[in-house]
């Protein structure tokens, strides 16, 4: 079993995120920017919400809405989150049952972190690539 908190070591815990009071544009630009789908809306060190592609697209392109409305009038406010302990699996099983594609790693109120669902399905390749290879000395001797 993948842990969180061994996903974070391997990929890194770079956090990149946004104020709420920072327009959608500059929102979208920063994930283009710094190549993510998602960034925590923060103030301080307190997670506020989240803003994805998605949220910018449904909610500023389709509704005609102007880029320059803040992030917290777009944002996610209620934000499923993984802590450091839950497995790679549960995260996986998390997303797809709630239908989100990022998850911030939480701690004690404290953001660690941020995971993708492609950094789970890498994790969970480079997992059982690794469990094959051992089967495959085993059976080999």
């Amino acid at each position: 079993m993948i842990l969180i908190e061994q996903l974070l070591d391997t990929k890194g815990r770079d956090i990149w995120s946004i104020s709420p009071d920072d327009t959608a544009l500059e929102a979208i630009r920063l994930m283009e920017e710094k190549q993510v789908g998602a960034l925590p809306v923060m103030e301080g060190e307190k997670l506020l919400g989240i803003i994805s592609e998605r949220d910018y697209v449904r909610r500023v392109v389709l509704k005609g809405v102007a880029e320059t409305t803040p992030v917290k009038s777009i944002m996610t406010s209620k934000v499923r989150y993984a802590e450091p302990g839950q497995t790679v699996s549960h995260c996986m099983a998390l997303m797809t049952e709630k239908r989100v594609r990022h998850l911030p790693v939480m701690s004690e109120g404290k953001m660690l972190g941020m995971i993708s669902i492609g950094d789970l399905v890498k994790a969970m390749i480079v997992h059982q690539q690794h469990t094959i290879e051992e089967l495959e000395r085993y059976i080999t001797g």
